[in-house]
């Protein structure tokens, strides 16, 4: 076992939490919690997964792996004991989760509210499941705490009395999110009901948290707030700047929400540095990000998690504890990465089967990582349910009811039966999804046929389906699934029209692209990706005017888009605009720094701008990602070549050229035999 790195390790999950929301407020100092926390630590982006469904993200974030891996593929699931759905529950998981994993190694061990963590799991420590917050009846009424949802059971007339009820938030408590308040009509406006039934179920998952940090011995603790999801989706289009088609009235009234929910949310960071203390290692994240700007989607699609929509694939990441570098901005986080990271923390080896990597980059000094084949094969109690455990029908249909308002889930059918089909159907749909955008379309495809053919009046199966036919190279039956979908939503049609500008892109035929990705365009203005592939066809033919429009088009459409600013500096690197290239691939890998073509446009540029010793950092950076960059060898072999440079590096770069071009020549002959 490895040195533990960490004496304790706190977890702090934020769902939806947003630097774009955040940054403005740390500006003017309305987060201070958060600014010690980055100031004294590191801070940056972190990349979710798709499809972009809490479920699934926080159970990969809990676990390291994919959602194909670890076994929560959406928001509902066949009930084996009622014959109709529910929500799925800590026994859905298949695999351990870091909690798990420290419970066998002896740590004491805690999570709060994690999600899908019903029943809660008996670990080495307390459990208190994503239940525990969740009013199932009025303010005046008994409000008894299901079996199960808390872990040891003899703490749970405890913990029940730490939960905070929304008929107890007083108009005192909503001022500061709703400073307005006594200007609405509560009998017509039900919102202000939704900010107190947020703010209450958060302060209950706070105080459970706060709790175990004060009275019990810890060595890891996971706490997961909903909060900012939930206000987010309620509030988010009365946030500044005013979205198009808001009436004044209610922009004014409620102009104030989100900022209040992000500033609670600081209060309670600031309690928890407080309790848990300097010697504690501090990660906070989220699992994805929020649209709360011009990008907000104008319409919610009438479908099963539809405003999944609203979702924006950057989440936020910041760690602070002994050891870690302090002040820094780091890049190329993922969600997935959180569980290695923690397991290396604690001394403990990485499985080899997880998805993530450890971030060494946060460290002061990398630690070596050790390497296990698999948690799962490690013997012994892991507090783990046995998967047939049952799940109490009345909590689970309170907590599924507050899903189905959000407009995450259907309600079910009457039909038991029919209810069970449409949740495997969206099961397989999402994990068809999982397949697809982690590049494993060959996978996928099997899985989104037969639920296309099945439902042909649900395009959003046949889009996909074609875009997995499209990953994978059959062209041919994506465009006949494409033919499908002249009838389909606006969205859908414009996103068939720009598959059929990729199909003409491969086949080398720009006009015909720029035909279809224009339509496109007219469908959809607001799709930075599309104008940036646009752009992409206008500089394939030399067209470098029309391709810079097209990647401005991008950048207005979405400022953080890395790809629309790497262009720009490949635009710019063609005009000789070497300092603009160079500011243009700094932002693109510093958003997104796993983009080998960035760092060798910032290479390139810093070259030429005779910064050699940067330009060969770039260009290696570059060739840690991408090793078979025949290119970045290239300008590494002339830089190392330069007077004073590495001769010896030189050599091996020549070298690796020779044997690429010996593999190619191989390669040629085998397909020509």
């Amino acid at each position: 076992m490895a040195d533990r790195l960490a004496k304790r390790v706190l977890l702090i999950g934020w769902d939806a939490a947003d630097w774009k929301v955040i940054t403005p407020l740390l500006d003017a100092g309305k987060m201070p919690a958060l600014e010690f926390f980055i100031n004294h630590g590191v801070m940056g982006n972190l990349a979710t997964l798709r499809p972009i469904l809490s479920p699934m993200l926080w159970n990969s974030i809990a676990t390291g792996k994919y959602p194909d891996k670890h076994g929560i593929w959406g928001f509902t699931e066949p009930d084996p004991h009622s014959g109709g759905v529910r929500l799925v529950t800590s026994t859905s998981r298949k695999v351990k989760a870091i909690w798990n994993i420290l419970t066998q190694k002896g740590f004491k061990t805690h999570q709060v509210g994690w999600f899908a963590s019903h029943p809660a799991e008996p670990i080495h420590g307390i459990s208190v499941s994503d239940h525990f917050q969740v009013a199932t009846g009025p303010v005046n009424e008994p409000w008894p705490m299901a079996a199960g949802t808390v872990h040891p059971e003899s703490l749970a007339e405890t913990f029940a009395k730490l939960r905070m009820h929304p008929g107890e938030v007083t108009a005192d408590m909503l001022l500061p999110f709703i400073p307005r308040l006594n200007e609405i009509d509560l009998e017509k406006d039900k919102r202000p009901n939704i900010a107190a039934k947020n703010l209450a179920e958060t302060a209950g998952i706070h105080n459970a948290a706060t709790w175990i940090l004060e009275n019990q011995e810890w060595d890891f603790l996971a706490a997961y707030y909903i909060g900012i999801d939930h206000f987010s989706h309620g509030f988010a289009n009365f946030h500044p700047p005013k979205l198009e088609g808001v009436p004044d009235e209610m922009f004014e009234l409620y102009r104030e929400v989100l900022e209040g929910a992000y500033r609670f949310h600081d209060l309670l960071l600031a309690r928890l540095l407080e309790l848990a203390g300097p010697e504690t290692t501090f990660i906070l994240m989220s699992d994805h990000g929020f649209h709360s700007d011009h990008l907000r989607p104008r319409a919610i699609p009438k479908e099963p998690a539809g405003p999944a929509i609203q979702h924006r694939p950057t989440g936020v990441f910041a760690m602070m504890g002994p050891g870690i570098r302090q002040d820094q901005r780091i890049y190329g986080a993922r969600l997935l990465d959180i569980t290695p990271t923690i397991l290396t923390l604690f001394g403990l080896p990485v499985g080899e089967d997880m998805d993530g990597k450890v971030l060494l980059q946060v460290f002061e000094e990398p630690p070596a990582v050790e390497k296990i084949s698999s948690w799962e094969e490690v013997p012994g109690p892991c507090g783990m349910h046995p998967e047939d455990m049952r799940v109490d029908a009345e909590t689970s249909k309170a907590v599924l009811d507050q899903f189905i308002a959000l407009g995450y889930v259907e309600a079910p059918d009457e039909n038991k039966q029919k209810a069970v089909a449409v949740s495997l159907r969206e099961q397989k749909y999402n994990l068809g999804r999982v397949y697809l955008y982690s590049r494993r379309a060959v996978q996928a495809i099997p899985l989104l046929k037969e639920i296309a053919e099945g439902n042909p009046e649900e395009k959003r199966y046949a889009v996909h389906l074609a875009l997995s036919y499209s990953q994978c190279g059959r062209h041919k039956e994506a465009r006949a699934v494409l033919e499908s979908l002249t009838s389909a939503r606006e969205d859908q049609r414009a996103l068939a029209d720009w598959l059929r500008g990729e199909f003409h892109f491969a086949e080398d035929n720009p006009e015909a692209a720029l035909e279809a990705l224009g339509r496109a365009e007219q469908l959809d203005p607001l799709l930075p990706d599309l104008h940036i592939r646009i752009g992409q066809t206008h500089f394939r033919k030399r067209r470098i005017a029309e391709a810079e429009r097209a990647f401005l088009k991008a950048l207005a459409a979405d400022p953080d888009s890395p790809l629309a600013h790497m262009w720009m500096a490949r635009v710019s690197l063609q005009q000789k605009r070497n300092r603009e290239a160079a500011e243009e691939a700094l932002t693109a890998v510093g958003l997104e720094h796993d983009l080998p073509i960035g760092h060798f446009c910032l290479g390139i540029a810093l070259a030429r701008l005779r910064h050699f010793q940067r330009a060969i950092q770039a260009f290696e950076t570059a060739l840690s990602l991408a090793p078979r960059f025949e290119l970045a060898h290239r300008w590494l072999l002339r830089l190392h070549s330069l007077p004073g440079g590495d001769r010896k590096r030189a050599r091996q770069h020549a070298a690796w050229l020779a044997e690429f071009g010996r593999d190619d020549r191989k390669a040629a002959k085998a397909r020509t035999s």
